[in-house]
């Protein structure tokens, strides 16, 4: 089973070049691991809040809002989609996966993905 492993993180903070070097090798590692095993789909930061856009149907009309459609602390970083024979082993790479970009936050909402018919 697929699994959608959404990063949240604080955004905004400076990091020093040593902390984005250790983040990058985290990510790496495992993005190579998962690699080897034949389980990564994908994986990808995302780029800032301030570049996101918003989309509401009201009425049948669209209405567009710079930003994300929510104020919250920690905001959705990046993904990793893991092909996984249950929950608890993507527990287990989400365990793996760097949330802390800024002090000792963050957090990995994993959701299993449903799939979508070719038929439909």
């Amino acid at each position: 089973m697929r699994y959608m492993m959404l990063i949240y993180s604080r955004e905004g903070a400076e990091l020093s070049a040593e902390d984005a070097a250790r983040i990058y090798a985290a990510h790496a590692s495992v993005m190579q691991d998962a690699t080897a095993q034949g389980v990564l789909v994908g994986a990808e930061p995302l780029a800032p809040t301030s570049s996101a856009t918003t989309i509401r149907m009201r009425q049948g009309k669209m209405l567009a809002t710079d930003g994300p459609f929510a104020e919250t602390k920690e905001q959705l970083a990046g993904y990793y989609i893991i092909d996984c024979k249950d929950l608890e082993e993507a527990k287990e790479w989400a365990a793996r996966i760097p949330t802390s970009c800024y002090g000792d936050e963050g957090s990995i909402e994993i959701r299993p993905l449903r799939g979508v018919s070719k038929n439909a």
